[in-house]
């Protein structure tokens, strides 16, 4: 199936595409599909990380609800635990979503963490590719683990960090490590009044000892959000698109800062797929894993698990 078949057949040919990411990840005609999604990037790609029970769902869902409003296309991964028994997710994109399964504009695709603790599937960076050339925002709710969540860093050009008012979230995100990662903190279930403009206080104060609140001239804004409302959505619409908009301008280098930020990730990306299938040595062996500029991560690898794979048989 290529993209052009993707895009003609909707969403029903986008979910055979991904269960064929998922079956045959190293088949030919996979690495060819990802390489030139890879090489006609979209959609711009938001991902939404913090604690359980904060409320990143219906936060989704005003998202999804506002971008559909402005004629904006959606693609969505919902990251959820695995079940111990059968490995998949515990939960379903139709339980915590409503979406109208009849709009060709929305896809969500529910992913099971399984033993990644990084709060993303395996098959996410793949998926997020793959919908980021059909759609204009891809939106990524990572599985809410707290301090392993990270990882959403390298598929996302956009993180939101999600905090609830009187939970101590604000205090967590202090010491998790994590407050240079988000550049958008989000204050959930903000017609909580009072304790909603402390937990906003509390982060603003966590930012600036944790070191955080700056990505390169970017000042991480605080925003106060009541999704069952539908209030602060369209500022915090408005602040993805600011940031998207900085992600347009030039590094020092000349190179546009969004091109180099997915280079960089596609790079990792690569490094961190060589080491799940070889262990270490297998990227010692590897050698250099760095990327021609504008190349596709996904041809490498498969070139490389044919050097490696009969390397180590040999």
């Amino acid at each position: 199936m290529t993209l052009d078949d993707i895009r003609a057949g909707g969403k029903a040919a986008l979910a055979r595409a991904l269960a064929e990411l998922e079956r045959y990840p190293d088949a030919p005609a996979t690495v060819a599909l990802l390489d030139r999604a890879y090489a006609e990037p979209r959609a711009h790609v938001v991902g939404m990380t913090g604690p359980p029970g904060v409320g990143k769902s219906t936060l989704m869902n005003a998202l999804i609800a506002d971008w559909r409003g402005r004629g904006r296309s959606v693609g969505c991964i919902a990251v959820d635990p695995s079940s111990r028994r059968s490995g998949g997710a515990l939960l379903g994109d139709r339980t915590r979503l409503t979406t109208d399964p009849e709009d060709q504009g929305v896809f969500v695709r529910s992913m099971a963490a399984r033993d990644r603790l990084g709060g993303l599937a395996g098959l996410t960076v793949s998926a997020m590719v793959l919908m980021r050339a059909l759609y204009d925002m891809v939106l990524i709710e990572t599985v809410g683990v707290g301090q392993s969540e990270t990882d959403v860093v390298g598929v996302a050009d956009t993180v939101l960090f999600c905090v609830q008012p009187g939970s101590g979230d604000s205090l967590q995100f202090m010491k998790a490590g994590i407050a240079e990662i988000p550049h958008v903190v989000v204050v959930t279930k903000a017609d909580m009044g009072p304790a909603a403009v402390r937990a906003r206080a509390d982060v603003q104060g966590a930012l600036g000892l944790g070191g955080g609140g700056g990505h390169e001239g970017w000042e991480t804004p605080v925003l106060m959000v009541s999704s069952a409302r539908r209030e602060g959505v369209e500022e915090l619409v408005a602040a993805i698109d600011t940031h998207a908009a900085a992600l347009g301008e030039a590094t020092p280098g000349g190179e546009p800062r969004l091109a180099a930020i997915r280079h960089a990730q596609a790079e990792a990306w690569l490094e961190e797929a060589v080491r799940e299938r070889f262990g270490r040595e297998g990227v010692r062996r590897a050698g250099d894993l760095s990327l021609p500029p504008g190349a596709s991560p996904f041809v490498r690898l498969s070139e490389l698990s044919l050097y490696l794979g009969s390397d180590s048989k040999g």
